[in-house]
């Protein structure tokens, strides 16, 4: 079995920067164990499996290396890019996800936009041991978003933020039972509003470069903090990854780039 595969650099107008995701176009279902397998052997955060139902709906899932994502930013972005260079007359997509979303997509121009879920966040608390071996020092506000199962902690410094250096060892170490902390500032760079970092070693990658699933609740929370319904969010990893966010109705809208680095075909022992 053949699979026609892209590798897709995502939230970013430039190779090499933004987040990495493969993304497989499928002509059949595939079994949990074998997406899982080839979401190993691709080794990125995340990789997407997308099959078509109809001519522009299309059912995806997302898997990191070790466990189904329920949804996922940049690489529902990368099925974008792929979906719209794969067919040239498509302008519009509805993505059904394997939890029951429904992500509407249109190409504008030279950007993608993704309708999103909002979801909300709690008060909650980190576990120590976790705020010291990111190396937090003061947490203005802890926060917990149930449907990703993440931990939100705002900062009072995007600078502290972009330099958190994180021990990746002792983090992996520490039994917890959420898949993630997503950190938070807000941005001290007059073209963004927030900035923010996500650590997720107990669920697939140590950090993802560039992450859109999270603005689900992210954007709720600075919206409200800062009484804004549109905004610039950064991402200050390594590679760095930007998108603009609006708040309308029920819906999280990201608008971003994306940028193929590869396509081919991966192959399937019958």
């Amino acid at each position: 079995m053949s699979i026609k595969t892209y590798i897709i650099d995502a939230f970013t107008t430039e190779l090499f920067k933004g987040n990495q995701a493969a993304v497989c176009l499928l002509q059949n279902e595939l079994s949990k164990q074998t997406m899982l397998e080839i979401a190993k052997e691709f080794g990125y955060s995340e990789t997407a499996f997308v099959l078509g139902l109809n001519t522009n709906s299309f059912y995806i899932r997302y898997f990191s290396p070790s466990q189904e994502i329920p949804l996922c930013g940049h690489a529902t972005l990368a099925s974008s890019k792929a979906l719209f260079t794969e067919y040239k007359n498509l302008s519009k997509i509805t993505f059904h996800t394997h939890f029951d979303d429904t992500l509407k997509i249109s190409q504008n121009q030279d950007q993608i936009e993704m309708y999103f879920p909002q979801h909300g966040t709690e008060k909650s608390t980190v576990d120590e041991d976790i705020k010291r071996a990111l190396g937090i020092n003061e947490v203005l506000n802890c926060e917990y978003n149930s449907f990703h199962n993440i931990v939100m902690l705002e900062i009072g410094s995007s600078e502290v933020l972009k330099n958190l250096a994180p021990i990746f060892s002792v983090l992996r170490n520490i039994e917890t039972s959420i898949n993630g902390v997503l950190v938070t500032a807000q941005s001290e760079q007059n073209e963004y509003d927030y900035e923010y970092r996500y650590f997720f070693p107990w669920s697939g990658a140590d950090e993802d470069p560039a992450t859109g699933g999270v603005q689900s609740f992210l954007s709720k929370y600075w919206a409200k903090k800062l009484n804004k319904k549109k905004m610039k969010a950064y991402q200050s990893s390594t590679r760095t990854g930007s998108m603009e966010i609006e708040l309308i109705d029920d819906s999280v809208v990201i608008r971003s780039n994306a940028v193929i680095f590869s396509s081919g075909e991966l192959h399937l022992q019958d």
